[in-house]
């Protein structure tokens, strides 16, 4: 660590511009573009200037939250130069993995610290937006700490792009000292970008309130990505619940709505008094909320996720958005078929966490069908799953599968019984169908209906 007096010299000689920190990028390099909201901007640029310069680059990020595609990638055209990898998918990396220079990187979401630090991953540079430096030479990480950790500890190279703009999070280890940073690059200061949640459709609205009403006042809710988990944030503001806790990945603006409706406190048995979470995403309302707020407590993901961490919390409530879901309690949350659409990421870390939870309720939510791009309707409830897609929750740790036909609760039913209640929640239209795809595959028969 540095003296105090030693600062302002030290952060002087580190200093350097978005140019300079591009011309770090040597061929074969392995580089991190930061998380969340902590995506770099201005170096990104810089980067994407040497575009013919680049060769087997490899660029990771996890939820890079951007109104657009890294400029890196705009400016080069062959994964000879660059190519990109996610432990989340986000519209930018599907667009990337149709043209083939992009891949996803399986991973549990608690596991992700550990995975950039104990598997022969190191980072050549980490790029990462941060906040202006404090007079003790520290600068804020912004509500995004998740696996910068991992990230930060497995590079060889920390350089930070200053942006003024960044929430400041108060947290667990939100706090990276200039002493463990190698360059530092004053930013233009862009403005966090805003994901703004689109209004729910009559069928989201439905679904919603088929959890709502099983959602009990005193229980810890985690939300997760998605209009509809925002859906319930926002009924739940206007229910009957009273004393909602928040314990979630991300923190989203309905968690905002809630606290507004004086719906949120922190009455829960660990980290009390605050709303903890591993890194935000929404409006500038969600971010002026979070900005220096010590209620909102950001920390690490593998602490917030860790199942043991949260199946200590009795009356845990995990609220997902599902694709696909089979006839055997299956469930797809990332792909359609083949086609990659975003990642595990937590999901499974919270449905095992709720279902061991004492009272604990985990929610999988979609709607019964799809329109398919040539205007047919197809269900989301299948016999089985569509080929090619990946199983995000395996049958045995599924508790509540949620439709806008009713919610089925799949905890401790046998295969017989989780079809039919499977087929109840389906599309009228597609019983039928269901039906025969069960008998075929030898799990459930009309003549084997469940008792009233």
């Amino acid at each position: 660590m540095y003296k105090i007096s030693e600062i302002k010299r030290e952060y002087e000689r580190k200093l350097i511009t978005a140019d300079q920190a591009a011309g770090l990028v040597k061929v074969g390099m392995r580089i991190h573009f930061g998380v969340g909201l902590g995506a770099i901007n201005d170096i990104d640029i810089a980067i994407a200037k040497r575009a013919d310069e680049l060769k087997n680059i490899e660029v990771l990020s996890n939820i890079s939250i951007r109104a657009t595609p890294f400029e890196t990638y705009l400016a080069t055209d062959s994964i000879d130069q660059v190519r990109f990898s996610s432990t989340h998918f986000n519209s930018h990396d599907r667009t990337m993995r149709k043209e083939g220079r992009c891949w996803y990187i399986p991973m549990l979401f608690s596991e992700l610290p550990s995975y950039w630090i104990n598997n022969d991953n190191n980072i050549d540079i980490a790029y990462f937006q941060v906040s202006p430096m404090d007079a003790h030479g520290n600068f804020n990480l912004g509500p995004q700490v998740a696996d910068m950790w991992g990230v930060i500890k497995s590079a060889n190279q920390v350089v930070v792009e200053v942006n003024e703009n960044m929430p400041i999070a108060l947290g667990n280890q939100t706090q990276l000292n200039l002493y463990a940073i190698d360059h530092v690059v004053e930013g233009t200061n862009k403005p966090p970008h805003e994901i703004h949640s689109k209004v729910p459709t009559e069928t989201e609205e439905k679904i919603a309130r088929n959890v709502v009403e099983r959602i009990n006042s005193h229980s810890t809710l985690q939300l997760g990505i998605g209009g509809l988990p925002n859906c319930v944030g926002s009924m739940l503001a206007d229910s009957d619940v009273k004393n909602i806790n928040a314990h979630t990945e991300m923190l989203v603006d309905a968690y905002v709505n809630l606290f507004e409706a004086g719906k949120l406190t922190g009455n829960k048995p660990i980290d009390k008094g605050s709303a903890l979470y591993s890194f935000a995403g929404g409006t500038k309302k969600l971010y002026d909320f979070i900005d220096d707020n010590p209620i909102c407590c950001c920390a690490p993901v593998d602490y917030v996720n860790k199942i043991s961490t949260i199946s200590t919390i009795d009356n845990f409530v995990s609220i997902n958005s599902c694709i696909q879901v089979d006839l055997y309690g299956q469930v797809c949350s990332e792909t359609v078929g083949h086609k990659h659409i975003s990642g595990t990421g937590g999901q499974l870390d919270f449905v095992l966490g709720a279902y061991q939870s004492r009272n604990g309720q985990s929610f999988l939510c979609t709607p019964s069908t799809r329109t398919k791009p040539d205007g047919s309707r197809e269900s989301l409830i299948n016999p089985m799953l569509t080929v090619g897609s990946i199983v995000t929750a395996p049958r045995t740790a599924t508790n509540y599968i949620v439709t806008e036909f009713g919610a089925a609760n799949l905890k401790g039913k046998s295969t017989w019984q989780r079809a039919e209640l499977l087929i109840n929640i389906s599309h009228p239209d597609f019983r039928e169908e269901l039906i025969k795809g069960a008998e075929q595959m030898g799990i459930w028969k009309n003549t084997s209906k469940i008792p009233d």
